[in-house]
């Protein structure tokens, strides 16, 4: 594998796991949460909010893999408190059920379309640094597009299972 399909992988897991262990403040009255109210629950709503993530991972490739790193580093936190902070008000059974059938498809996309933010970047810097003919070939673009489309049919497929499926998968499991 080569670097830029090992970097996403890597700096999800290891800022998830940062995210899971960080400290949250407990309280011994903590309201009930109403998921409908922190999540939007339309087709629409978390379609537009998955595909943000999935653009900024993209944009990396013009943005020298900036955007990408960033993006990487704050999805894998903010998705390790989160399911920290779900964990220890509902429960691991709670988390996998309302996770497993939608994240299947949605954490794929997300670093399947930051391999493609960082792959213009690392053949530019081959080029760069003489390992290259040409800082980007017409096999690089088809790659970098082919990894697009995928990464934004997987990211609506989860919203569809999101909406439509894991809230019936946790009816019928609990």
């Amino acid at each position: 594998m080569k670097l830029y399909e090992v970097l996403p992988i890597v700096l999800f897991l290891i800022f998830f796991v940062f995210g899971y262990f960080t400290k949250i403040p407990t309280y011994d009255n903590t309201p009930n949460i109403d998921i409908n109210t922190i999540f939007p629950n339309t087709f629409l709503g978390i379609l537009s909010n998955n595909l943000k993530v999935i653009l900024t991972n993209l944009s990396g490739s013009v943005l020298f893999g900036l955007s990408t790193f960033v993006n990487m580093l704050y999805n894998g936190y903010i998705l390790g408190v989160q399911a920290k902070i779900f964990t220890v008000t509902y429960g691991v059974y709670f988390v996998l059920i309302t996770t497993i059938p939608h994240c299947i498809f949605e954490i794929p996309a997300m670093l399947i379309a930051a391999i493609a933010g960082f792959k213009i970047p690392y053949e530019i810097t081959l080029y760069l640094l003489d390992r290259k003919e040409k800082p980007i070939t017409e096999e690089d673009i088809k790659e970098f597009l082919k990894l697009a489309l995928i990464s934004i049919i997987l990211i609506i497929i989860a919203a569809f299972v999101e909406v439509y499926i894991t809230p019936e998968v946790a009816k019928l499991l609990m």
